[in-house]
Parts: C-alpha cells; structure tokens; sequence
C-alpha cells in the first residue's frame, strides 16, 4: 500500500492562487499515476488533474488553462497549481496515487475560494 498525504489548501480570494501538494509514502516508481480529485458539498468526487509517472497529463475541462499537475519524482511529490481560482473551485481536494495493486486516497485538504 502506498500512503498519500495532501498539504496546501486554504482560503482564497476569488482569481488568487494556491498550489497543493501530496507527499507519497513510497518511491514514485511503484506508482503507475498520481492525481487530485475534488468533491463539494452535493456531489460526487471529480477528477481534477492526472499525471502518469511517464509524464502524461490530464485535465478536466474546468480547470484546463488554469490548473498545472507536476510530478517530482525525487520527493516522491505530486503538485497542483491553481491560478485565477473561482468560488466552484470550493471543494475538498483529494490526492490518488494508482499503482498495479490499485488506488490509495489521501485524506483530503479543503479549498474554499471566497471574497
């Protein structure tokens, strides 16, 4: 099992910027992928972002020229930069990691974007 951990969320004015960050508990080359979903109040859990350990992104349409997932593969870390946030980015922000046994879920760090 590999153990994720996210960091970096807040409260944010409308257009402000955040970057999240999940720290994995094992090197990043037993991982197939790393990612973020996010869920608000009401509705289902979302895919955010997506990163294979190959370099490969992913982007819901919502946060596309917005939002930038890295991967550093020496500290084990995934990134999430959010610029020009909005207040439906408000949501808790969860950090994947998938690999060959399946997914582990990090328990989550809440974003609220209000003036």
């Amino acid at each position: 099992q590999v153990q994720v951990a996210e960091s970096g969320g807040g409260l944010v004015q409308p257009g402000g910027s955040l970057r999240l960050s999940c720290v994995a508990s094992r090197s990043i080359f037993s991982i197939i992928a790393m990612g973020w979903y996010r869920q608000a109040p009401g509705n289902e859990r979302e895919l955010v972002a997506l990163i294979s350990t190959s370099g490969t992104t992913n982007y819901a349409d919502s946060v596309k020229g917005r939002c930038t997932i890295s991967l550093d593969i020496a500290e084990n870390t995934v990134y999430l930069q959010m610029n020009t946030l909005k207040p439906e980015d408000t949501a808790t922000y969860y950090c994947l990691a998938v690999t060959i046994r399946g997914q582990n879920w990090g328990q989550g760090t809440q974003v609220t974007v209000s003036s």
